[in-house]
């Protein structure tokens, strides 16, 4: 059960982050995790958003140039050695974790989101059947 991720390459200039994120205000797009990646000249700021398909096309007619990836969206643990059991469920699967960064997380609650893309999102699927929560791209509305 993986979630669509928007990744904008983006020039490395001010207001280049307040354009893209006001492109998605205006339009009702809500961002629920964000990561950002930068070099000197450009930057990928990769987005999980409400309403992906929307967004691109908000993003491609403001000019961005906008990828659309698969990613998991796992539920863990809000505790010390929470993540450090998910990924050992990797390793022991022979799954390689690619990037990951985390999401939602609120001091009210007992648990973490992670965003995670591995070298094979199967494989690490089922190697979490079970074990984690994987969110669907319409449980993300609701978050």
């Amino acid at each position: 059960m993986s979630v669509k991720q928007l990744s904008i390459f983006a020039e490395n200039r001010p207001g280049r982050l307040s354009n893209i994120s006001h492109l998605l205000a205006v339009n009702g797009i809500n961002i629920r995790a964000m990561s950002v990646a930068d070099t000197k000249d450009f930057g990928i700021l990769r987005l999980i958003v409400n309403d992906p398909d929307k967004a691109v096309a908000v993003l491609r007619e403001g000019g961005c140039a906008v990828t659309v990836s698969h990613v998991l969206a796992i539920k863990l643990p809000d505790r010390p050695g929470g993540l450090a059991a998910a990924m050992q469920i990797l390793y022991d699967n022979n799954v390689s974790v690619e990037y990951m960064y985390s999401a939602f997380i609120s001091e009210k609650s007992a648990e973490a989101y992670l965003i995670l893309r591995a070298d094979s999102n199967e494989r690490a699927e089922q190697a979490f059947e079970g074990k984690y929560d994987l969110l669907s791209q319409e449980e993300l509305l609701n978050k």
